[in-house]
């Protein structure tokens, strides 16, 4: 078999692709859970009281969490098979696609119970996307980078998460405020739309930028795997298991702080949305500096010490959280973001390079996708929806704490059990020979 001199590793250019991609696909599902909290309710279900109508519209929200395993099996399965590439853009297209039908939905008053349906589909598709759409722009940029720079690589390509959010909170910022016919007229369709242009941007990036070196080698040792799937969870299922554990409690804070914080300053605090998103935003802010900082300090003691500090910080300061912005002093409740968001950063910052590195090059894709997926149907995917409703049923915000608290002890413990390989896991896996997971070309090669 020859051998081709594969890619040069670009890790500069992969960091720029996977985090512009990754703040478009973030921005656009972070609107849909804003939109979810502040008018949903009124648009698409308003045969419903108040409270049952926005709970519903939560639950909606929930819905693309429940969908991303789908996408990391398909995306996960053809990663592995014919490469990052090529997957980050198929993700990116079909995430502003759906994101911009969105936009042009009719409500529930102008075709009745269509309207839900077809918001509930394109909210599927989004999940299906960012199933995929996560794991390839992490593996991408960590693919592309030496072994020491991982963990500051893969944690820039982690503020896109935040900076989708903070650029999803601006737009809404302004739409609300419109009057409220305005808004709830044609007001709500102005961040959707403006989603197409984003996704044009972030597909010419993500197009000029080369195939992860990692899967090229892959590739040419012949060791891309038939049925991906199968062979992680036979050799790696375990893994798959603790990465989706550990990965509960930075889903559930974030969900919290970017979703459901808003419709808690409205009934609980009697605070309007604006106030709570004014508060948010220069928070979030902490972010985009912590999470670097945290990915390099990775770098220098251990991705999976940064991990369990985190974690164990995000089984306290949830207290600290709802008791700060429950004076509903400005400055009080901005601290009490910026303290949950510094735990949150040492947290999440190392999923890269933490979650990436427990499985084999060849396998990575789908190990890492799954796992992480699925986290995130434990952690987000119904984190609002839950949260309100003990709110309704306590009439405070412990019960909420405590089950903040809760996923952290549980990402604590599986932290604590992932291990990472003695030696770095991006070289190629030996060529599988028997079974129906032997090695194939990749598709299209």
């Amino acid at each position: 078999m020859s051998v081709t001199t594969g890619p040069r590793r670009s890790p500069a250019k992969a960091v720029i692709a996977s985090w512009i991609g990754t703040t478009i696909e973030y921005y656009d599902f972070a609107i849909y859970g804003l939109a979810s909290s502040l008018v949903f309710a009124k648009l698409f279900f308003p045969t419903f009281d108040p409270l049952a109508g926005t709970l519903i519209a939560l639950s909606t929200f929930g819905v693309g969490y429940v969908a991303r395993p789908l996408g990391a099996l398909i995306f996960g399965h053809f990663g592995d098979r014919v490469g990052r590439r090529t997957i980050l853009v198929i993700t990116l297209l079909m995430m502003g696609g759906s994101t911009f039908l969105i936009g042009l939905l009719p409500t529930y008053a102008s075709i009745g119970i269509a309207a839900p349906i077809l918001l509930v589909f394109l909210r599927i598709l989004q999940g299906v996307s960012v199933g995929g759409e996560y794991s390839g722009a992490v593996l991408m940029t960590v693919e592309h980078s030496e072994q020491s720079r991982r963990g500051v690589r893969g944690a820039l390509v982690n503020t896109g998460t935040s900076t989708g959010m903070i650029l999803s909170n601006l737009v809404f910022l302004a739409v609300l405020t419109l009057p409220e016919p305005a808004l709830l007229s044609w007001g709500w369709r102005i961040p959707f739309l403006a989603s197409g242009v984003l996704v044009v941007v972030g597909f010419v990036v993500r197009w000029t930028l080369e195939e992860s070196p990692d899967f090229v080698a892959v590739k040419q040792a012949g060791a891309v795997r038939r049925l991906p799937l199968i062979e992680v969870l036979r050799g790696s299922g375990r893994a798959v298991v603790l990465v989706a554990l550990a990965t509960i409690s930075a889903g559930m804070v974030f969900t919290l702080t970017t979703v459901f914080s808003i419709s808690y300053g409205r009934t609980a605090l009697g605070l309007p949305s604006s106030t709570m998103l004014a508060v948010l935003l220069p928070a979030a802010v902490v972010l985009l500096i912590a999470i670097p900082i945290a990915g390099r300090l990775a770098d220098r003691v251990g991705v999976r010490a940064v991990f369990l500090v985190g974690a164990a910080a995000l089984v306290v300061t949830p207290f600290a959280w709802f008791a700060l912005l429950d004076t509903r002093s400005y400055g009080l409740m901005l601290l009490g973001f910026v303290i949950v968001f510094l735990a949150y950063s040492a947290n999440y910052a190392v999923f890269p390079v933490y979650f990436s590195q427990v499985f084999p090059a060849a396998l990575r894709f789908s190990g890492m996708g799954i796992g992480f997926t699925i986290g995130t149907i434990l952690g987000n995917a119904f984190a609002p929806a839950v949260a309100a409703s003990l709110l309704d049923a306590t009439g405070g915000w412990w019960g909420i704490a405590l089950y903040m608290a809760g996923g952290a002890v549980i990402s604590l413990l599986a932290g604590l059990a992932l291990r990472l390989p003695e030696q770095p896991s991006d070289a190629p896996a030996a060529p599988a020979t028997t079974g129906e997971t032997r090695a194939v070309p990749a598709a299209g090669s």
